[in-house]
């Protein structure tokens, strides 16, 4: 109607999700940052969520065009579904074929077996569920179940969460907690600022095929005032005012026509889901956060001064250290101790070998005590509060995860698990080794042996290990100058490629690769991510390969290392 009048190809503010109007302002950055690590294999649940109007619909669809050529991505667009219907629809996003009245098992099963075969074929799944806060918990669980699908070194699906801010109050119910724990990343979209909102108009503009300004900086302060930044909003009111000035002849956009615009949209009603008014409720909400973290302040400063404090402060650290593209991090809860039996504790050798959490699991920092014994170092946890400091001052790092018991095994070595009983206050206990269903436990004085199956009671994936970074690394010996890594690396190929080539010519061949071309094809042998990195995962394996003597989890000799 009005296209011709102002010059227009196409409607610039139309609220349809169309990612080549999406203004990339730094909140929508990171949400589609955090939705592209969602390719990058690491499994679980990705959650975005934002008001009505904030725009994670079309970053989401932003998302979907730039995705990698290997991703294959399932999106769910009507999440009120029964669990047995959302299986069959997900089937058919995947191209999975499968009967009408199919069980859940066979769905599950057909799935799995899709997944399967994607990783085979170098294929990654993302599932991408659109108005998530409309899923049952039922459905949610089902959803947890599918993430259990899984190789030695990966999750097989990556599941992204849409939804608005009480997605993340369903995802706090107790029922919910095992998925809740699983959720890898987190962010919130908030609407843009005041200070994006000439940036934001004039891109759309742009895109519609305008140049020059439109809107007066009346116009723009109204606008923002009545929209409060919601980028829904801010489209409607922008139309509408486009549609009044049209009919009145004007060629610019004025503080009058947002005012009767507004109005109409919002029928005179301000938007108050975001942002709100001097004295309503997102102020007594900052003065609530406020008090809170003053509580804290207090809380912590009495215990840093009570005698017995020593040990929970240094349970406490922060995200520190990235090596080899993971992320290694200490947790942060404050560890519980054991409770004293009121009868004279019996040996340790005549106790039973079932697990009690209570007599078997420890602080954070005693944990580590015993996990760089098995690594033959000394943890002094007063010196050094932050273990993975410590551990890179020892030719050592640490690597968080998150899997299975078959993850652990993968790794192969000595674990630190993070057991999290129903009082929700998280527990350590560090497996030595593991031997069929006999999960062999560090602990002070020794070892205890009790049925894996009894930590499972408490542990819901979550680990760190210890590994032996290469010279290169730590700029020592003969592979600590600036070609180490490439030095290092082909030396260690020379030996990999005839164990696992196949083949003399294939061995031959790989040993006269450029080293990232070398990393990719070891990566590929091993079905890790292949970036032609050597980082935690592909050195961890190359060691395990070359049966570098180190502590070890699975049928580990009595030495303690192979």
């Amino acid at each position: 109607m009005y296209y011709d009048f102002f010059g227009f190809r196409e409607p610039p503010f139309s609220i349809a999700p169309d990612p080549r109007y999406l203004y990339l302002s730094d909140r929508h950055k990171e949400a589609l940052a955090h939705l592209m690590y969602g390719v990058q294999g690491q499994g679980g649940f990705i959650v975005i969520t934002g008001e009505v109007g904030t725009g994670k619909t079309t970053v989401c669809r932003c998302f979907i065009e730039n995705a990698p050529e290997h991703v294959d991505i399932a999106l769910i667009l009507n999440p009120r579904l029964s669990a047995r219907e959302l299986l069959s629809a997900i089937c058919d996003e995947l191209g999975i074929a499968h009967a009408a009245n199919a069980t859940i098992k066979i769905l599950v099963d057909a799935i799995n077996q899709d997944l399967l075969k994607a990783h085979a074929a170098g294929r990654h799944k993302v599932l991408i569920i659109d108005e998530a806060q409309n899923l049952s918990a039922e459905v949610l669980e089902q959803l947890r179940l599918l993430t259990n699908l899984e190789t030695a070194e990966k999750k097989l699906l990556q599941i992204v969460l849409l939804g608005q801010p009480e997605l993340q109050d369903i995802l706090a119910l107790p029922e919910l907690r095992q998925l809740n724990q699983r959720v890898t990343a987190r962010y919130h979209l908030d609407a843009i600022d005041q200070a994006e909102l000439p940036a934001y108009l004039q891109y759309r503009l742009s895109v519609a095929g305008l140049r020059g300004d439109l809107f007066s900086a009346g116009a723009v302060k109204n606008l923002y005032r009545a929209s409060e930044g919601v980028p829904r909003l801010i489209n409607l009111i922008s139309d509408r005012a486009l549609l009044g000035a049209y009919a009145e002849g004007e060629h610019q956009i004025t503080r009058a026509h947002i005012k009767r615009a507004a109005k109409e949209v919002t029928g005179g009603i301000r938007n108050r889901s975001l942002r709100t008014g001097s004295g309503g409720p997102a102020k007594s909400q900052l003065a609530l956060v406020a008090a809170s973290i003053l509580l804290a302040i207090i809380a912590t400063l009495w215990l840093l001064d009570s005698p017995d404090s020593v040990n929970t402060a240094l349970a406490d650290s922060n995200p520190e250290v990235q090596a080899g593209g993971t992320i290694e991090r200490d947790e942060t809860t404050d560890p519980v101790p054991a409770e004293q039996s009121p009868e004279p504790a019996e040996p340790a050798a005549s106790q039973p070998a079932s697990f009690v959490l209570d007599s078997h699991a420890m602080p954070r920092a005693q944990a580590f005590v015993e996990l760089f014994d098995i690594w033959g170092k000394d943890y002094n946890p007063t010196a050094f509060p932050n273990a993975c400091d410590h551990a890179r001052n020892s030719g050592l790092r640490c690597l968080e995860r998150q899997g299975s018991r078959r993850s652990l095994e993968f790794i192969d070595r000595p674990a630190l698990l993070v057991l999290k009983p129903e009082n929700g206050e998280a527990r350590y206990a560090v497996l030595r080794s593991l031997d069929g269903e006999t999960a062999t436990l560090a602990v002070p004085g020794g070892t205890e042996t009790v049925p894996f199956r009894e930590l499972e009671r408490y542990w819901f994936g979550d680990f760190q290990v210890l590994w032996r970074v290469p010279e290169f690394m730590t700029g020592d010996g003969f592979y600590g100058d600036e070609s180490g890594q490439e030095l290092w690396i082909g030396a260690r190929m020379m030996e990999i490629a005839d164990r696992l080539a196949g083949s003399g010519p294939e061995s031959t061949r790989v040993k006269r690769l450029a080293m990232e071309q070398q990393v990719r094809w070891y990566q590929e042998q091993k079905g890790l991510t292949v970036d032609g990195i050597p980082g935690a995962m592909t050195i961890i394996q190359m060691n395990n390969d070359l049966k570098v003597r180190v502590p070890r989890l699975v049928t580990a000799p009595a030495g303690g290392t192979r």
